[in-house]
């Protein structure tokens, strides 16, 4: 067993000793810069300012935590290497390069500054690049010993932080827009984290956990630590690769590897436990860190295994940021700040005895006030009780440790070495005043003040607003002048969002169907709003409030205009190499269950001759693939999202609680649905992500055909899936406005206008030809029509209105989602056409020809 008679990193080991007035005055004001940032994560996140939560949750990882890792992991590593001190006077230096790159960072993404943003984050980048640099320059040059290697922790942490910090100016800057948010996310977050802060907590808990409990390291220590490290990077970088690459498969591989490293530094760690109990604060706070990191790394892995988020994602924030590292932090400086500001055995053990008193119970309110954020979801009262608790520790810790450092700083010859230290310290409370200042004004409760606002002379008006896919749908809301406006914003998203108008009030941050109101009061210019989170504006979510004339209050309850295009000229040609869609039902397939994996696409789509435009789809297909099976079969769909944002599906055949299989699942994830057909009809099938118009109109949608049991055999068959047809981008304001108008560009068989004019559907005389019909919408009825020839079997809905020798009838009419079918012979050669018996559908692409031949 390899032993340390006395804890590690309480002294540094230099062949050259240090003045001790230099030594304090270090320790002195760089632990009063961690003690600055923690106090101003405590003030921001009891909402005494008006920054969002992101703000508090920066000010405390990339404040507080990194100029942590930044003082202790050079502390440290001059222990581990048996190394002389770097100079202070540039550790200093370093130290204030990074503090004005965090607060330029803060105040640039608060302030939506890019310049700003990208500058902090090149010298928050450049810092660290030199910290690393001192590290690896160290590591380099020491003798060495078996501890030795816990410094190449430091410099992998540093690696992460290097290729972390760019993800995150890219999120900051919104590059990528929805397609990319959610990757470059996750990466920058495991990066940040998981490399970054985690890589660090573990190498140092390696000693620091023992000397803490006040016994020896373990003989083990230096083999786990080893294939620890091993496994945490490689699957650090695994994850990665897999969350850029939008590949589940490949993060869930590295996450599961990045646990293995976790679960191999809990040997030791479990070891140490053998030899001794703890019995002080510092060693119970590390113990519940140590815990909260085994809960945290699972819970992360079955998140992303399991293709969750939302609520998956917010009980795992405050294990990782409260549970493990706040704990790690608060415990690691209340074992070292003692020792490392000297004073002699007498002073040094009264400060150990101020920062340990009542120990038990700010460890057990710390832990539970953990568990109270991990449970508010489920638990409205548990996230107040949680956040009260933790902050309540948090601040109690500021002001002890504060005590403990301030006279200190006031000895004689450490005032002297006030200007290097002192100036990062004066760098940020002056950034931060000012981050906090342009973080905006204070959040409003579920109905935004401003209510006192007189309408104006052109009326009081309420918008519904829908925030999703990194988008404000509306995009653009025009209103009279002297209008009152009010904003109804609902959250659609699993992302948290809200929506702040210029100058004025803004939502509260609104979770996944949550919805607040704001009065934007009397409207007498341009107005923009935007998502505050960071990241979320320059990716596009954002709206604009434009003053039009009177004619504007004419325009509907959205305050859209709309403009419908011309028809789709049914003489016009489609483009060389175009395919009519295949309307040809094959039968049924054998067996009772039915397997199919049915990806959403983002597609370019020819939807009528010479038009083409981006569509959400199903299958890479307008209408998605046509399923068919018999009454008593099973449906297994496996639902995988490749497209650029979050989507679900909605199957009318089958009976299940929508919240679950019918849940919207991000880009990269997957779902099972599974469903029995245990009634015959013509289904529909469709995407049910809110708004529904949006995402139907934009392509999302199909047919089941569930045969009733008599059903009489056909010659041919045919499934025919009508809808309405909009010009532009999915989601953007045009469409938008013509969905609210309802004033469709056109209407459509299978996808696209007029197609089987073209490409007539073939038929002989005297065959039993049967169309299956549903109509998909969003708005609009069908009313489906073979032009010279008459009906004698019609079922609608589940029952049959007509069969053969009971008469004849003309149309099959179908409201939107309803289904059923017709059958027919052609007593003669030629074409002959279906429409759509609207003739304005007809005329606008609803129109196709069967052409029968002998």
């Amino acid at each position: 067993m390899a032993v340390m008679r006395k804890p590690v990193g309480l002294s540094t080991s230099t062949s050259r000793p240090e003045p001790p007035t230099w030594r304090w005055a270090w320790h002195g004001w760089a632990n009063a810069l961690v003690l600055g940032w923690l106090a101003l994560t405590v003030i921001t996140a009891t909402g005494a300012t008006a920054a969002e939560p992101w703000l508090a949750v920066h000010l405390f990882l990339l404040g507080a935590v990194t100029t942590a890792i930044v003082v202790w992991s050079e502390h440290f590593s001059v222990a581990l290497l048996h190394a002389q001190a770097p100079d202070r006077r540039w550790s200093a230096a370093r130290l204030a390069l990074l503090t004005a790159g965090q607060a330029a960072v803060l105040a640039g993404v608060s302030s939506d500054v890019t310049v700003l943003l990208a500058a902090g984050a090149t010298v928050v980048t450049a810092a660290i690049a030199a910290h690393a640099y001192v590290l690896l320059r160290m590591r380099l040059r020491s003798l060495g010993g078996r501890l030795a290697p816990l410094v190449d922790y430091y410099l992998l942490a540093c690696a992460a932080l290097l290729a972390g910090a760019p993800l995150g100016a890219l999120l900051g800057l919104g590059v990528g827009g929805a397609a990319w948010h959610e990757r470059l996310h996750l990466a920058h977050a495991h990066l940040n984290i998981g490399g970054w802060v985690l890589l660090t907590v573990v190498g140092t808990l390696f000693m620091l956990w023992p000397s803490a409990v006040g016994t020896t390291i373990s003989g083990v220590t230096h083999v786990a630590a080893r294939w620890c490290l091993r496994a945490l990077a490689a699957g650090l970088v695994v994850a990665v690769v897999g969350m850029l690459a939008g590949s589940p498969l490949i993060t869930v591989v590295g996450v599961g590897g990045y646990a293995v490293g976790v679960l191999a530094a809990m040997v030791p760690f479990a070891a140490t436990l053998l030899h001794r109990r703890p019995v002080s604060g510092a060693a119970w706070l590390l113990a519940g860190s140590i815990g909260w990191l085994l809960v945290a790394v699972v819970a992360d892995l079955v998140v992303i295994a399991s293709g969750a988020s939302g609520d998956g994602l917010d009980r795992l924030g405050p294990m990782l940021l409260v549970g493990v590292i706040g704990q790690v932090l608060i415990g690691s400086l209340t074992f070292l700040l003692p020792v490392v500001i000297g004073g002699g055995p007498a002073e040094v053990r009264r400060a150990r005895e101020h920062l340990h008193r009542g120990w038990a119970v700010r460890a057990g309110a710390l832990n539970a006030g953990v568990a109270g954020l991990v449970l508010s979801p489920a638990a409205d009262w548990a996230g107040p009780v949680g956040l009260i608790l933790v902050l309540g520790v948090g601040a109690d810790f500021v002001l002890r440790a504060g005590w403990l450092i301030a006279p200190k700083l006031a000895r004689p010859g450490v005032r002297g070495r006030i200007t290097a230290f002192g100036s990062a310290a004066v760098l940020t409370v002056t950034a931060i005043v000012v981050a906090v200042a342009f973080a905006g004004p204070v959040p409003l409760d579920e109905h935004a003040s401003g209510g006192a606002h007189a309408a104006g002379s052109a009326g009081a008006r309420t918008v519904e607003v829908a925030l999703s896919g990194m988008r404000a749908t509306p995009s653009v809301i025009e209103v009279p002048a002297g209008t009152r406006l009010v904003l109804s914003v609902t959250n659609t998203d699993s992302q948290r969002h809200d929506l702040r108008v210029d100058g004025g009030p803004r939502t509260p941050l609104l979770r996944k169907g949550q919805q607040a109101s704001i009065d934007v009061g009397v409207v007498a210019a341009d107005v923009k709003a935007w998502c505050a989170v960071p990241g979320h504006r320059a990716a596009g979510m954002a709206l604009t409030i434009k003053v039009g004339g009177a004619a504007a209050a004419a325009q509907g309850h959205s305050g859209h205009t709309t403009a419908t295009g011309p028809a789709p000229d049914p003489g016009a040609a489609y483009s060389t190499g175009f395919t009519a869609h295949d309307a040809v039902l094959p039968p049924a397939p054998t067996g009772r269950l039915h397997r199919v994996e049915l990806p959403v696409v983002d597609k370019e789509i020819e939807v009528a001759p010479g038009l083409r435009q981006k569509s959400w789809t199903f299958g890479g297909s307008v209408p998605g693939p046509t399923l068919r099976g018999r009454v008593g079969d099973e449906f297994e769909i496996t639902l995988v999202n490749r497209g650029t944002l979050g989507h679900s599906i909605d199957f009318h055949a089958g009976a299940t609680a929508p919240d679950g299989m019918m849940r919207t699942i991000e880009p990269g994830e997957r779902l099972v649905y599974r469903f029995l057909a245990d009634k015959a009809g013509a289904w529909l099938y469709h995407c049910g992500t809110m708004p529904m118009t949006q995402h139907i109109s934009a392509g999302m949608f199909g047919a089941v055909i569930i045969d009733p049991p008599d059903l009489a055999p056909a010659d041919r068959e045919y499934v025919i899936v009508a809808s309405e047809l909009y010009h532009g981008e999915p989601g953007g304001e045009p469409v938008t406005a013509a969905l609210r108008a309802g004033t469709p560009d056109g209407w459509v068989f299978n996808g696209s206008a007029n197609q089987y004019d073209g490409a007539p559907l073939p038929a002989k005389v005297g065959e039993r030809v049967r169309f299956w019909v549903v109509s998909a919408g969003p708005g609009s009825r069908t009313a489906f029509h073979v032009v010279g020839t008459r009906f004698d079997t019609v079922y609608r809905e589940g029952a049959y209105l007509l069969r053969p020798g009971a008469g004849a009838a003309q149309v099959l009419d179908l409201a939107p989602a309803q289904g059923g079918f017709v059958e027919m012979t052609f007593a003669e050669p030629g074409g002959y056409p279906f429409v759509d018996h609207d003739m304005r559908h007809a005329e606008a692409g609803a129109h196709g020809v069967v052409q029968v031949t002998r």
